[in-house]
């Protein structure tokens, strides 16, 4: 028998729309190929099966239509599903952080640009960061099948067009380089990195994450991903805290080109690291937002090499 559950995410975001457990009957409505993929667990709630990679996909195709109005989204099979709820934190926190030097209210409008290393497969940051604010977006990413359905998703929502631009990054040992040209000047630049540092590292966390979603996976040792993932999105030489290191040597090159840099970082013992390269290249301001989705806790580092006044200056002229 269904039960109602109305018990709130606290956790998340004050402005999230997702603080509620998931509403089925109108995700549904919206996108009826997630109904095979609901049941009704023990508890009696409805509910997908999260290790499920299509049930995860469908679901997220339904939050996306139904919340931002986006047709038609889609990814290839084994790239890399991101969950909702999470990456819309990241949108809000960082409208937050723009506020703060702009007489505290959030930026809006296609004049807010901002840069999205490593959009993959699914383009989920422009596409939302462009929904709920309206702002504008280039995304890059090494991976030209990537680039090329993120380019699929925005010919199939004109109002994209105008507001998502894509780029690939033809050297995978860089991240702004041969993107930033001397003319652009993007008010923030966001990531989510690689996380692990070798193929061997995320196959063995898979294995885990996978058998705590459903324990008859326990047993094997190449699970489907439910998350999906390509290499280039699951890790990289160095994993989480070399990518982080060569993005923040990098954006002393374009200091005075972006209001922050911001970066996702999931593993708390990096930060000590991150901190001390963000003092070697004399970053001005350095901030750490906390993050939390269920049992996962993560992080925003931001950091600019801009003033106070400088800061000011730029919220004045570019928002």
């Amino acid at each position: 028998m269904k039960t109602t559950d109305n018990s709130e995410k606290n956790n998340l975001h004050p402005r999230n729309l997702h603080r509620s457990r998931y509403d089925f009957e109108l995700l549904i409505a919206n996108c009826p190929e997630l109904k095979a993929q609901v049941a009704v667990n023990i508890h009696g709630i409805e509910t997908i099966d999260f290790s499920n990679p299509l049930s995860v996909k469908l679901l997220n195709k339904a939050l996306l239509q139904t919340y931002y109005d986006i047709q038609n989204w889609d990814i290839p099979k084994n790239y890399l599903c991101p969950p909702i709820p999470g990456r819309t934190d990241y949108i809000h926190y960082l409208a937050d952080l723009l506020a703060e030097t702009n007489n505290g209210s959030i930026p809006k409008g296609p004049s807010v640009l901002g840069l999205d290393i490593g959009t993959g497969a699914n383009c989920i940051y422009p596409i939302l960061g462009n929904a709920i604010y309206d702002w504008s977006f280039v995304g890059t990413d090494i991976d030209e099948k990537a680039i090329a359905n993120c380019s699929k998703i925005i010919e199939a929502n004109p109002k994209l067009i105008e507001a998502i631009s894509l780029q690939q990054q033809t050297e995978s040992r860089f991240i702004f380089k041969n993107i930033i040209t001397p003319e652009d000047r993007f008010t923030f630049t966001m990531c989510n990195p690689p996380f692990h540092s070798s193929a061997e590292d995320a196959n063995q966390s898979t294995v885990r994450k996978v058998s705590n979603l459903n324990p008859k996976e326990k047993k094997k040792t190449n699970p489907v991903l439910n998350f999906g993932g390509q290499n280039a999105e699951l890790w990289c030489d160095g994993g989480e805290i070399g990518f982080v290191t060569q993005m923040i040597y990098e954006s002393a090159r374009y200091a005075m080109q972006c209001l922050w840099f911001t970066t996702l970082v999931s593993k708390r013992d990096n930060l000590s690291s991150i901190y001390k390269t963000l003092n070697k290249v004399n970053a001005a301001t350095i901030k750490t937002i906390d993050m939390s989705q269920g049992q996962k806790t993560s992080r925003i580092v931001a950091w600019s090499f801009l003033s106070e006044s400088q800061q000011k200056a730029w919220k004045l002229e570019n928002a």
